[in-house]
């Protein structure tokens, strides 16, 4: 690719993609971002997110804040990056909107497309990739930590999440990498690194 790239870490609890996305930024010299969060506004907006103590929040209403987090993201930092010149390293995107509110809210994915596509235009990332394991290995990872509201969703909302990240993979291979989040950090930042070569010329 000529210019500047987007590129996106994806993928469920504990699969190591915040630790990734800030080794792939530095080995780019990147903007490393985050969704949600990734703003001021953003922050304030994952506050609620994220809260253990929201015990009421309606799925449709979780998604549009999602998407307006995602807007203020793209309009705030992942546009202006761009447009300057440099690369971007989002640990998370459009595509976990789409693994947890619709594959693993039950809402209808097409739908959560929709609104997704009106928050962001034509601003997807260029390459996607995916971090995950077996569930033994995520499920370690998460012992002993304190969990957030999406950590205590249940297995069988993040067994749909996994799916649903797995069939965006395949249904999209040209923008997506699937890397396995059992190996050592070192040997998946390499594999990490390879792909974005690979793909982006980079």
């Amino acid at each position: 690719m000529t210019g500047p790239v987007y590129v996106t870490l994806e993928g469920p609890e504990g699969c190591g993609k915040s630790t990734q996305a800030q080794r792939l930024a530095g080995d780019l010299d990147a903007v490393l971002t985050r969704e949600t969060g990734g703003t001021p506004i953003g922050r304030r907006l994952r506050d609620i997110l994220h809260d253990v103590t929201v015990d009421d929040l309606d799925d449709h209403a979780e998604t549009l804040i999602v998407a307006a987090d995602r807007a203020q993201h793209l309009a705030q930092v992942v546009r202006p990056a761009l447009a300057a010149g440099r690369n971007v390293v989002s640990d998370r995107s459009v595509y976990s909107t789409l693994a947890y509110q619709g594959y693993g809210r039950g809402l209808p994915v097409d739908e959560v497309r929709r609104i997704n596509e009106w928050a962001i235009g034509d601003s997807w990332p260029d390459l996607v990739i995916l971090l995950d394991a077996d569930d033994e290995v995520l499920t370690s990872r998460m012992q002993g930590r304190e969990l957030d509201r999406f950590e205590r969703a249940g297995d069988d909302f993040h067994a749909r999440v996994r799916a649903g990240f797995a069939s965006m993979a395949a249904a999209d291979p040209d923008r997506w990498v699937t890397v396995d989040a059992a190996d050592p950090p070192d040997a998946i930042a390499a594999i990490i690194r390879a792909a974005v070569s690979e793909r982006l010329g980079i």
